[in-house]
């Protein structure tokens, strides 16, 4: 499964007929609407997108000032053109800027983008918001980049397109980047880490027939589904299971089934639970299947989950495009940060060709307000979240377990593979840049099931489990 997505987000910001949100594929009623309306307009051909990167660069200027002024809000803004013409408010923003000069400024600024045209690679959860939102409203194009998110049926498909150039950038889980570098499950090829997507934002459902078995230890026998060998959603179900007793590989079952269809195998009884990305937890208590045990942050408060991520050589060979394009990313997962913005999130991700589910199930996921499919409606303002930081300490966690469950062998310099691949440092400069806050430190210890979790001693935490492979 690959889309190939068309966008809206550099169309003319003065129009109010022009959506800047999604795609030109899009199915919704705005798109159809705007669609219909675009054909009948004569003045869509001349409102065509920018044909050379000039003109590009351009056009970015202008959007960026323009949304800026409506904080992101495309409905105030088409609200407002319509009411004052956009003719006036161009008009009147040459007047208030040095147009010419801020256009000249921004293009020396960035410097000339080795590829302005890249394919990155996404699977439609909620985890890869700041990377979808990017596309439909306007970050990529910010920087210059014209960005074409392809959606993916699964992490193998991710994997495999990244080693072998198919996809310039893609969304990852966070243990995958790691896991490439060390060359563990996959060809050995070094992968870069700039950028953490979401932490938290993963939850375990069971089968509506499990209601009486809320204690893990009545689960023996039990096969759960996680997305992928190299997830966090792996490590954390098998963490959980072995604090309460069982070993993951004895005790229990868990398969490897691609998120969209987690929902179909639990209703078909293939499996009785599974530790998954949203919305897919969502979706099994929308389609009143299964019902929410536990969100994963009551394992670990901040944990991180999916990635940015790319090749060494691709930032190597491509310094400007790759400065942009983890600008780009780190603006738009701040963006997404911001709890005010999760509606207006939800429904530009929500069209079939990002993530396809209903605007509520988004909704329920991003806000925080959610029905648990046991007949209450909670909220957790922090069930999914979007913090930018790869920390050092995340990667040397991660390394543990993977060492625990026998994934890597031998010894390991869990602090310079961390360093090699999560780059918190250069994040944190992007970060700075661009006027959001950064921590000084790179690591950190972290409680994790009332267990704490010691970066500078990786083995001792390690050999402090009982259940375990090596």
């Amino acid at each position: 499964m690959t889309d190939h997505n068309d966008h809206n987000s550099l169309g003319n910001p003065f129009d109010h007929r022009q959506s800047l949100i999604h795609g030109r594929h899009c199915d919704c009623h705005d798109c159809r609407h705007d669609a219909a309306a675009s054909i009948a307009s004569d003045s869509a051909k001349r409102d065509a997108l920018p044909a050379s990167s000039d003109d590009m660069m351009d056009r970015v200027v202008e959007s960026a000032l323009v949304r800026g002024m409506f904080g992101h809000s495309d409905m105030h803004r088409r609200q407002f053109m319509k009411l004052v013409g956009g003719g006036t408010v161009a008009a009147a923003l040459a007047s208030l800027f040095p147009m010419d000069a801020i256009k000249a400024a921004v293009k020396e600024d960035l410097g000339p983008l080795e590829k302005t045209e890249l394919d990155v690679g996404f699977i439609p959860i909620t985890c890869a918001t700041p990377i979808i939102m990017a596309h439909p409203m306007g970050f990529y194009e910010r920087y210059g980049l014209d960005v074409n998110v392809i959606k993916t049926a699964g992490w193998a498909l991710i994997r495999d397109n990244s080693l072998n150039d198919t996809f310039d950038a893609a969304h990852m889980l966070s243990p995958m980047p790691l896991a490439m570098s060390l060359g563990a499950g996959s060809s050995r090829r070094s992968f870069i880490t700039p950028a953490i997507e979401n932490i938290n934002g993963q939850a375990i459902v069971l089968h509506l027939d499990h209601q009486d078995k809320r204690d893990p230890q009545q689960w023996k026998g039990f096969t759960f589904g996680v997305p992928f060998e190299y997830s966090m959603h792996n490590f954390l179900l098998r963490y959980y299971v072995a604090e309460h007793g069982l070993d993951p590989d004895q005790d229990i079952q868990i398969r490897v089934i691609p998120p969209p269809e987690m929902v179909a195998n639990l209703r078909a009884g293939n499996i009785d639970g599974f530790l998954s990305p949203d919305p897919f937890n969502q979706r099994a208590v929308y389609e009143r299947i299964g019902f929410i045990h536990l969100l994963t942050q009551e394992i670990w408060d901040g944990h991180p989950c999916c990635a940015f991520a790319t090749s060494a050589t691709f930032a190597r060979e491509n310094p400007n495009t790759y400065g942009a394009l983890l600008r780009a990313i780190i603006d738009a997962t701040q963006y997404s940060s911001d709890p005010a913005n999760r509606s207006e999130i939800a429904e530009a991700i929500a069209p079939t060709n990002y993530l396809n589910q209903p605007v509520n199930v988004i909704e329920q996921v991003l806000t925080g307000r959610f029905a648990d499919g046991l007949g209450e409606v909670r909220d957790v303002p922090d069930r999914i979240d979007f913090d930018p930081f790869p920390w050092h300490s995340m990667a040397v966690w991660i390394l543990t377990q993977m060492k625990r469950w026998g994934y890597i062998d031998g010894d390991v310099d869990y602090q310079q593979v961390a360093r090699d691949v999560f780059l918190a440092s250069e994040a944190g400069d992007v970060m700075r840049e661009l006027g959001y806050d950064a921590p000084e430190e790179t690591s950190r210890n972290y409680q994790i099931m009332g267990k704490t979790f010691d970066y500078t001693d990786p083995e001792a935490y390690l050999d402090s489990f009982d259940i375990r492979r090596s």
